[in-house]
């Protein structure tokens, strides 16, 4: 070995301290969420923001939270959303606040009517992961109109898989009813292709009895990703104004009363445990700006 002299001593030895300092930094970061994971934002609920035209402002005011991913929706298919037409653009915008974005809502009317243009935007910003939000199809569907419905999205997820898309699908209104006694979101698990569609699990949906630890156990790798929010189950709900549309397939409001992630009655550990049984790749807070703050603060400290 050859002799090392005290200023080459001294200069390795700081090298290798800051490659340590390094080290730790980003193992810190890594703790600082669940799964080592980013935390992230869907925008939906900040779409006022975005619709005039502050969108930088919204990338600074979630980055500064400690968020570092969020989710879109197309700017071709939600109208709040149009002012991001321009792909390469939103993607400069998301890399000058330190920000990415590989997931986003489309609606079902614009992969009907232009799939390809879709795709070309969601290629341009860099988004891997094309969700829809419900397939549609009403409230109180037939089993005929869930295979419908099916073997569409089955299409529609070839043909982005094709373009090195994973499809997506979220669960609203149509997944949260049921057909013949059976939940429309199970006979769906068993009618899409595991290969060609992914699920992206709403956890408000604990309020009409949907379990997300419950799901990522009994389909394991059929998940991609989460939107969180928290129900207090305990809370009584205000009366809906008398014009409000029914949600959840028909069945009323559902149970409690929304809250900050970690203060309702989720049992966080336990989800993201099943949640890598699950496959999930993303998890994206879905509350508005004081509720996310509140969320984003409780997943820094939360460790599975």
């Amino acid at each position: 070995m050859t002799a090392m002299s005290r200023r080459e001593f001294v200069k390795q030895a700081s090298t290798d301290l800051a490659a340590a300092g390094f080290l730790i930094a980003a193992g810190a970061r890594l703790a600082a969420a669940p799964l080592g994971l980013p935390i992230g934002s869907q925008t939906y609920p900040h779409r006022m923001m975005i619709r005039d035209g502050n969108f930088p402002g919204l990338l600074k005011a979630l980055a500064d939270l400690g968020v570092g991913e969020i989710e879109l929706c197309s700017a071709l298919g939600y109208a709040e959303f149009a002012n991001l037409s321009d792909g390469k653009q939103v993607r400069k915008v998301l890399s000058d606040h330190g920000l990415k974005c590989v997931s986003a809502h489309f609606s079902m009317r614009e992969l009907r009517e232009k799939q390809d243009a879709s795709i070309a935007w969601a290629k341009d910003i860099g988004i891997t992961q094309m969700i829809t939000a419900t397939l549609g199809g009403g409230n109180t569907p037939s089993i005929d109109d869930v295979k419908k419905a099916a073997d569409e999205y089955n299409r529609i997820a070839e043909v982005a898989a094709r373009a090195g898309i994973q499809q997506g699908l979220h669960n609203e209104g149509f997944e949260l009813s049921e057909v013949d006694g059976k939940r429309t979101y199970d006979i769906l698990f068993e009618l899409l292709d595991p290969k060609l569609v992914k699920f992206q699990f709403q956890m408000s949906t604990i309020a009409y009895g949907f379990v997300a630890a419950e799901y990522f156990t009994k389909y394991p790798g059929r998940f991609i990703s989460m939107h969180l929010q928290d129900v207090d189950l305990n809370a009584t709900p205000p009366p809906p104004p008398p014009d409000a549309p029914a949600r959840g397939g028909g069945r009323g409001r559902g149970r409690g009363v929304a809250a900050p992630v970690g203060k309702g009655s989720i049992d966080w550990t336990k989800t993201f445990q099943a949640a890598k049984t699950a496959g999930i790749r993303n998890y994206f807070v879905e509350q508005n700006m004081d509720l996310t703050k509140e969320s984003v603060a409780f997943l820094k400290t939360l460790k599975v």
